[in-house]
């Protein structure tokens, strides 16, 4: 028993260190994958002339901070039903690029009923399905990509516990009344022409651009585009001919589409080409922080390993400047709590204390030879005293005197009688000791 408790302790720090991993530890994890939709969203089915069970589709939008659900009416058209402000996402505006990076995706992907995970450490999950066909031919990695609660980001979309409940509802639902799979379309903001227009000048605007395509498409017929790859982009509503297919990597098949969407697509971006050219003397609200590409996506990813291993790192990951400088938000240091944290703080502490001793080791070797060398000075300054002719005497235990040689000689006169003395003396007590004994 004790080892298991101990396993699945072992799993749930790990969550802290891996940001969003998708748990199955069934001892520790919340069970509320069976909770039902409330009486308000069923009366909305109601209202919009849909089944409980009908299909969904799900849209993000980054800066709006939203996640909306569509459902399938009778007719066949979409209409939403839910909206649900994101509690977090983390990184920027722009795709995700690399493992690390702690980019929440942006493009158009796929939950199936085997992503659902009703045991996930974050109260409920369903992987998004990152990295898709467009993302793979692109060189772009990263795994575990969630919509998930516990109200914790490291590169998921993150709701509240309440809200993920719903959401979680939505899609099982769906898959009870047959759908096989339910698409997620995630933007980095609302593409409307203003919003385009805000964001022109922005390095990731060809590829929000290829998105748009995919979200017109939905706008105009409220259905969930068909989405494919070639050419390394992504193509929407197309039919390749007959015996061919989309390759991702290779050239884009003859393909056609409906007249009927053709027709109403062209009527609709004439619209928004207009609604473009107008905007285009607009740039209010400014433009949020976007991600720069492959460069700042390895900083960060960097920065992710470094705080992985327990390494003492900035609180923030660091930023790409415009103009290529690397900036930290906060110069603030510290590690995440966990096993490896603890293990790299110890190490640290032992190595402070090995460099301290070596400090004061090499402290006190300095002070020998200092003490040698000034020994040695003093010794030098005393010959080369005595080789001038001065007479040198000790003045206290620190210090030498060189007294004049017109001085020294009373000195040594003096030195000299009372040596006389000390003889006269002396014999006149040998010659007592000899006439009484000794």
């Amino acid at each position: 028993m004790f080892a298991k408790f101990a396993r699945s302790g072992f799993l749930i720090a790990a969550l802290g260190i891996a940001g969003c991993t998708n748990s199955s530890v069934q001892d520790f994890a919340p069970q509320y994958a069976s909770r039902q939709l409330p009486e308000k969203i069923l009366a909305t089915f109601r209202a919009k002339d849909m089944d409980k069970n009908a299909p969904i589709m799900a849209r993000i939008f980054k800066e709006e901070n939203t996640v909306e659900i569509w459902k399938q009416k009778r007719n066949g058209r979409y209409d939403i039903v839910a909206t649900y402000p994101i509690c977090k996402w983390s990184g920027k505006l722009g795709p995700k690029y690399t493992e690390g990076d702690r980019q929440a995706p942006e493009g158009f992907y796929t939950v199936r009923p085997s992503q659902m995970n009703p045991k996930s450490g974050y109260h409920l999950s369903f992987n998004i399905g990152f990295p898709n066909a467009y993302d793979r031919v692109n060189g772009r990695t990263g795994a575990n990509l969630m919509v998930h609660g516990a109200c914790s980001s490291s590169g998921c979309y993150s709701m509240t516990d309440p809200q993920i409940e719903e959401i979680y509802a939505f899609g099982r639902d769906a898959f009870q009344g047959g759908q096989t799979e339910f698409q997620i379309e995630a933007f980095p903001f609302r593409m409307t022409a203003a919003n385009m227009a805000r964001y022109r000048n922005d390095p990731n605007y060809d590829f929000w651009k290829m998105l748009k395509v995919g979200y017109d498409n939905f706008e105009i017929t409220k259905v969930p585009p068909k989405v494919d790859v070639c050419e390394k982009r992504y193509v929407f509503n197309q039919t390749a001919p007959a015996g061919t297919t989309f390759n991702p990597a290779g050239a884009c098949p003859a393909s056609t589409q409906s007249d009927a969407l053709k027709v109403a697509y062209t009527e609709y971006q004439s619209k928004y080409d207009a609604a473009f050219a107008s905007a285009l003397n607009s740039s209010k609200p400014a433009p949020r922080p976007t991600i720069l590409g492959t460069k700042e996506a390895a900083l960060v990813a960097d920065w992710s390993k470094r705080r992985a291993r327990g390494e003492r790192v900035t609180m923030d990951p660091p930023v790409l400047e415009p103009d290529g400088t690397v900036m930290q938000t906060t110069t603030r240091m510290g590690r995440i709590d966990s096993p490896l944290g603890r293990k790299m703080a110890a190490l640290d502490a032992e190595n402070a204390a090995k460099q301290k001793v070596a400090e004061e080791k090499a402290a006190a070797v300095a002070a020998a030879k200092a003490a040698k060398e000034a020994e040695k000075q003093r010794i030098a300054e005393a010959k080369a005293a005595k080789k001038a002719g001065k007479t040198v005497q000790p003045d206290d235990a620190n210090a030498i005197a060189v007294v004049p040689p017109d001085q020294a000689a009373p000195q040594e006169a003096a030195t000299q009688t009372a040596s006389g003395d000390d003889t006269m003396v002396s014999k006149m007590k040998k010659r007592l000791f000899g006439m009484f004994g000794g």
